[in-house]
């Protein structure tokens, strides 16, 4: 189905609804030189909302900003006839809404051009490897942190991302604190207790899990879940990026886990056809539909396997296996993105977590 300009827009605009009402301006004021055909102009305003939305106070919207800023600068880019500078835009912005499409009479034909090529060619991609560069050059090349360690001393600390670090205990003793003082005389107690160095001012540990924390934020959120809190989220956080990527459909029994896999049809479903059987031909004919070999989902972009595999000189020190993959399967009435929790994931889950309980970040390759 094709989206038109209001909708697109509309999704765009989504993204600002918590924006400072600055971002919201500069926002609706490149759109508005884009819509112009002012795209230099565009992109100089895209630039004043990049900086704006860095500013202290405003880093929470910067994940909801990322999609927006990637497609105008992307489009911008395009509409400019310069491919090469749009492409990583485009793309980025692909990830965010892998099934987004243009309106031809809403966009100028070098950017309608641009983005079906790009569209094109990720969807080749995801039936092939991803060279993990990807993921670990744009954490490498992020910029978002959280600012000052500036945490809310609220009662859902314990329940957030360093809920992955806490142990039980510590969670309940957080959770006996009645009041913000004594809370967050809790975190700067804990943090410090993670510090690697404490000679020195900063936390190099705490640093790279705000960081961490973060660019799971930006890449990973999941509807109405922080990007941090998902099980792709939990996973960055604590084996920071794989090696490489796969990811590719799921077909009609490829989830080992169930042997249904991606049929349209549950079992109580096929059991009530069943019973049918021997009564009517429509019967009959219902049931070899709903167990024959065209009863598997369609939709690829929405139903499959992504592996992170990390290999021995990425994995936390105290693991000796040469290689670990990590499984994310996506499927109808199943979940998005859900961790198999396989007994070698779980393992190299909780030596990373120990390890970095201890303030150590440290990989295999680095003992």
């Amino acid at each position: 189905m094709r989206r038109s300009f209001l909708s697109l827009t509309l999704l765009l605009l989504s993204s600002l609804t918590f924006a400072s009402n600055e971002c919201v301006q500069l926002f609706l004021k490149a759109k508005e030189q884009f819509r112009m055909s002012s795209y230099a102009q565009s992109l100089q305003t895209l630039d004043k909302l990049d900086e704006e939305s860095q500013q202290p106070g405003n880093e929470a919207y910067r994940a909801q900003l990322a999609p927006s800023l990637a497609f105008y600068r992307g489009a911008n880019l395009a509409a400019l006839g310069r491919m090469d500078e749009a492409r990583p835009y485009l793309e980025a912005y692909l990830t965010y809404q892998p099934n987004a499409s243009l309106d031809p009479s809403a966009y100028p034909p070098k950017v309608i051009a641009a983005f079906d090529q790009v569209r094109k060619e990720a969807r080749v991609k995801k039936e092939t490897p991803e060279e993990s560069g990807t993921l670990a050059m744009s954490y490498r090349a992020f910029k978002g942190t959280v600012s000052n360690h500036q945490e809310e001393a609220g009662e859902d600390w314990a329940t957030g991302p360093v809920g992955y670090l806490l142990t039980s205990e510590q969670k309940r003793d957080f959770g006996r604190l009645s009041d913000p003082v004594s809370r967050s005389e809790f975190i700067t107690t804990f943090w410090k207790a993670h510090d690697p160095r404490p000679e020195t001012p900063e936390n190099e540990a705490r640093d790279e899990f705000d960081r961490r924390v973060a660019f799971a934020d930006s890449r990973f959120s999941q509807d109405e879940t922080r990007g941090s809190l998902t099980d792709r989220g939990m996973g960055f956080i604590l084996l920071g990026p794989p090696t490489w990527i796969g990811r590719k459909p799921l077909s009609t029994g490829d989830d080992r886990y169930d042997p249904a896999g991606m049929s349209f049809y549950t079992d109580s479903q096929v059991a009530s056809a069943l019973k049918g059987i021997g009564s009517s031909a429509a019967s009959n004919l219902k049931y070899d539909h709903m167990t024959g070999p065209n009863n598997k989902l369609p939709n690829s972009d929405g139903n499959f396997r992504e592996v992170w595999h990390y290999r021995r000189e990425l994995l936390p020190a105290g693991i000796s296996f040469q290689q670990v993959d990590a499984e994310f399967i996506t499927r109808q009435g199943y979940g998005r993105s859900v961790l198999q929790r396989e007994a070698r994931v779980l393992t190299t889950l909780d030596t990373a977590r120990d390890n970095m309980r201890s303030g150590s970040y440290t990989r295999a390759s680095s003992h």
